[in-house]
């Protein structure tokens, strides 16, 4: 495991920008917002499985785990401050977040689980966004025509979620989570993930008065499913995951880094984490 570094985003989201922010394209605004309206109760969530999982080892085990977790923790309360900022605008906009309001619903009916079964839906989720975050990273283009702050909000959240791909898995692994549920977890959660953001793509479309327009869709298949498109160019590392010796550090993140490296104005560097 390695020391995570938690940084302070250096851009203005008090200043109001439109509902078509993403170039003026009604889909990938309104997907990015989708994405973007779950990851406030989404964050937490990981962030209390993480940390409860650190806590179910007995205390001689937590040691080598406890610096990654605390820096996890750290980038992760930093995405759900920042994206909250994010959608108060959309609020302000007249969109309902009904995505948070499903997640919240499905968090009080299984809060009674095994702290495992939380961990492996947090490690599955974070695979998701890592291979989106990577593929964020190679597409620049699909922010193309936003502003540079939110540019720059977007390419951040993709390099901190490829940096942090492993914690997850890694505590899952140490709490004796095993293959067999893994699977079972992540094949939930890619279905529960898709449909729930395509919901909110839609209802926002429908907000922003542009669901039935033929322009709106033919966007949505270029950005989905092109031949490197967001869900079609990620098939191979989504099937990734269903091996046994799978971990996430067999995926490349250099475009993470290599992105944090060229932008280290657009970020102060709080601290590197300290073991707690």
């Amino acid at each position: 495991m390695s020391e995570l570094v938690v940084r302070r985003l250096l851009i203005d989201l008090e200043t109001p920008f439109p509902a078509r922010w993403n170039g003026g394209d009604a889909f990938r605004s309104a997907f990015f917002n989708a994405l973007s309206m779950s990851f406030p109760v989404g964050e937490q969530y990981f962030i209390d499985s993480v940390r409860n999982g650190l806590k179910s080892l007995p205390e001689g085990q937590r040691a080598p785990l406890a610096v990654e977790v605390q820096g996890f923790v750290g980038q992760e309360a930093t995405h759900r401050r920042i994206h909250s900022l994010f959608n108060n605008n959309l609020d302000k906009l007249g969109y309902r977040n009904e995505i948070e309001r499903r997640a919240l619903r499905r968090l009080k009916d299984n809060a009674h689980r095994d702290v495992r079964i939380h961990v492996a839906a947090t490690a599955a989720t974070e695979h998701f966004t890592a291979l989106f975050a990577d593929w964020m990273l190679r597409h620049p283009e699909a922010l193309e025509g936003s502003e540079p702050r939110l540019q720059t909000l977007w390419l951040w959240h993709s390099a901190e979620e490829s940096e942090h791909r492993s914690t997850a898995f890694d505590i899952y692994n140490a709490i004796s989570g095993n293959h067999e549920w893994r699977l079972r977890i992540f094949r939930y959660i890619t279905i529960t993930f898709l449909s729930d953001v395509l919901r909110q793509t839609v209802r926002n479309l429908w907000h922003d008065g542009s669901l039935l327009r033929w322009s709106t869709w033919r966007s949505g298949a270029k950005l989905l499913f092109a031949r490197d498109g967001l869900l079609r160019g990620n098939y191979a590392g989504w099937r990734d995951y269903l091996r046994p010796d799978f971990h996430p550090s067999q995926h490349d993140a250099s475009r993470s880094a290599q992105w944090l490296r060229d932008n280290q104005t657009q970020f102060s560097v709080v601290g590197q984490a300290a073991a707690p």
